[in-house]
């Protein structure tokens, strides 16, 4: 049987056959897929529609809104400034934020946003690298605090309203803390308020020090914040699964995208598009911290603390938005890490990391096997999602030769 790097070719080819039977039966219009095993890629696929409307096919190189998976670019972001002396995990963030000094907490999460009292400490970088914040979130709270989060935001939260940083940052400021800091992983606007302090450290904004210290060195040369005209042709339609009938429905074109446009306050949270190439490349520097250059990017030992589960038993306790999420899995620094393989239903390794985002897209590194993975479709939240991520899961697996 042929194997690349330990891979069977023909095992491989299950994978294949599982993510076009996705595009035949119209549940996704496209699909990327992109494996790495051992640094050498050893698999790719590109099957279907980039616009099944238009009839324009699904490329390698088209780029994608990958949501979520902003936030463990983001959270590197900040290691790296941990790693060069302006920042530690333990910092209050008053002094470089001083719009988010001197916290109040609700008494009741869904109570009234004027009943407060005094957090019992400030906010960590910690806290926000591993949304523990106590901000609002737009995504799982309720009750007066919630439509005053909506005006954070724009459309279905993916991206942030307002002028600039700065007044943004002073409106969040304005309100209540939901949790005490520390004390929940509330998921929403922490990696937000990351990146614009990753931004106002470097001193020319997070989009900047992206492209300087991450985007630049790994050839991550189509991932922004931003999709521009000339590479609009290879912008993916996006859709959403109709509530009542499941039916794919239009929800975000090219045309008119909001990610056509500069960013005037880019979301560390939700806000990069980017290619299944280019968020390989990030994936593979998470192997050792190197880019392919062999610059140096991130300590080995940096990423083992990335790679650690900070949540408390509590905490793993909860539901993660309706999900039991934390059975077979804790949080890092900006990503998920399994850890008890029996509590999940799939194929995988202890010690394997990763994040997805709202669309469908997924990203993991597996240190045991060597492997990184990248998924890219364009299918904005919905039941359907979870299953393609673990039949790419357990078919990437299944395929191991050695």
């Amino acid at each position: 049987m042929a194997t690349t790097e330990g891979m069977s070719k023909s095992r491989l080819t299950r994978l294949s056959d599982a993510m076009r039977g996705y595009v035949d039966r119209g549940e996704v219009a496209g699909v990327v897929t992109l494996v790495h095993r051992r640094g050498c890629e050893v698999h790719s696929d590109a099957l279907g529609w980039q616009d099944d409307a238009a009839g324009t096919p699904i490329r390698r190189d088209t780029i994608f809104r990958i949501a979520s998976m902003t936030k463990p670019v983001v959270s590197v972001a900040a290691l790296m400034l941990l790693e060069d002396g302006k920042l530690r995990l333990d910092d209050p963030i008053d002094r470089r934020l001083p719009e988010l000094a001197d916290r109040r907490v609700m008494r009741s999460p869904n109570g009234a946003i004027d009943d407060t009292y005094p957090a019992p400490r400030p906010i960590t970088v910690l806290d926000l690298i591993t949304h523990r914040p106590g901000f609002v979130s737009q995504f799982a709270d309720a009750g007066p605090i919630a439509a005053e989060a909506a005006r954070l935001h724009i459309g279905n939260g993916l991206l942030l309203a307002g002028t600039d940083p700065d007044e943004w940052l002073a409106r969040l400021g304005a309100l209540p803390l939901v949790y005490e800091p520390g004390s929940h992983f509330n998921y929403g606007f922490g990696t937000d308020v990351l990146g614009l302090l990753v931004g106002r450290i470097g001193g020319h904004g997070l989009e900047a020090f992206l492209r300087e210290r991450l985007f630049g060195p790994l050839g991550m040369a189509d991932t922004g914040f931003h999709v521009p005209e000339e590479k609009r042709g290879r912008f993916s339609v996006a859709h959403m699964p109709d509530p009542v009938t499941g039916k794919r429905v239009l929800v975000d074109h090219p045309g008119n995208s909001p990610w056509n446009l500069p960013k005037t306050i880019p979301s560390g949270s939700a806000g990069l598009a980017s290619t299944a190439d280019d968020y390989s490349k990030f994936g593979l520097m998470l192997r050792d911290g190197r880019a392919q250059s062999g610059e140096r990017l991130l300590s080995r030992k940096t990423i083992e603390l990335m790679t650690t589960d900070f949540l408390t038993a509590e905490q793993r306790g909860r539901l993660f938005l309706g999900f039991d999420m934390w059975a077979a899995r804790g949080f890092g620094l900006g990503v998920s890490v399994l850890d008890r393989m029996g509590s999940q239903f799939g194929l995988g390794s202890v010690g394997r990391f990763g994040w997805g985002g709202a669309f469908g897209t997924a990203w993991f590194n597996d240190p045991v096997e060597d492997l990184t993975a990248v998924m890219m479709i364009q299918l904005l939240v919905g039941p359907l999602s979870p299953k393609i991520e673990a039949d790419f899961t357990n078919l990437i697996y299944q395929a191991i030769d050695d």
